[in-house]
C-alpha cells in the first residue's frame, strides 16, 4: 500500500525526492470496511488520508438530518475535514468508507514533520487544497445554475466510473437532486 502512496508522490514531484522514505514511515496503514465511519461531526479529525483504494464519503445533515454529500473522493487522492485538521476545532462534516478502503492516514504532527522534512511536499499540499476548494466552488457555482438533467450529464462526462461504482442515492446527494428525479431523468439519457 505504500508503494502506491510513493509513486503517487514521485509523480507529482520526481524520483530525486530527500527524506522520502522517512517521510513515509509518517503513515499508519488503515483498512475500513464498507459504510464505516472514518470521522463524525463533532469530532476533531486527526488525520489526512491518502486513498489507495476505495472510496469515501463526505458529507453533512440538514435540520431534518437528511444526508448532503459534499464529496465522493477515490483512490489516489487525499480525503480529509481540512478546516478541523488544521485548527484543532470540531469537525462540521462527516466522512465515511463507502466501499471497504485501504488508506494512509497521516497525523497533525506527522504532516508537519513532513512539510518541514520534505519542502517539496508543499506542492502536494497546495495540490491538495487547491483541488478542494476548485471542486467545492466549481459544484456551487455551476450546479447552481445546471438544470438537474445538465448535473447528471456533467457527472457523466467528468466523472463516469461513479455512475456505476455508487448507489443512485449517494449519486443524487452529490447533485443536490432528489433520488427519484435522479431516476428518472437518468432513464432519459
Amino acid at each position: 500500500m505504500i508503494e502506491v502512496l510513493r509513486q503517487h508522490i514521485t509523480n507529482r514531484l520526481g524520483k530525486d525526492i530527500d527524506n522520502l522514505d522517512i517521510v513515509l514511515t509518517k503513515f499508519k496503514p488503515l483498512k475500513t470496511s464498507r459504510n464505516q465511519q472514518i470521522l463524525t461531526e463533532g469530532e476533531i479529525c486527526k488525520y489526512v488520508y491518502f486513498i489507495a483504494s476505495g472510496c469515501l464519503q463526505v458529507y453533512t445533515h440538514d435540520s431534518e438530518m437528511r444526508e448532503t454529500t459534499r464529496d465522493i473522493v477515490t483512490e489516489d487522492h487525499w480525503c480529509s475535514e481540512l478546516i478541523s485538521f488544521g485548527s484543532e476545532k470540531p469537525a462540521t462534516e462527516n466522512i465515511r468508507a463507502i466501499e471497504p478502503c485501504e488508506l494512509l492516514a497521516i497525523d497533525r504532527k506527522g504532516f508537519q514533520e513532513m512539510m518541514e522534512t520534505v519542502p517539496q511536499f508543499d506542492k502536494v499540499y497546495r495540490q491538495i487544497l487547491e483541488a478542494s476548494y476548485a471542486n467545492s466552488v466549481y459544484r456551487i457555482n455551476t450546479f447552481v445554475a445546471l438544470s438537474a438533467l445538465d448535473r447528471i450529464k456533467w457527472l457523466m462526462q467528468n466523472r463516469p466510473t461513479l455512475m456505476t461504482r455508487v448507489s443512485s442515492k449517494l449519486i443524487a446527494s452529490y447533485l443536490g437532486i432528489n433520488k427519484d428525479v435522479f431516476s428518472r431523468l437518468k432513464a432519459k439519457i
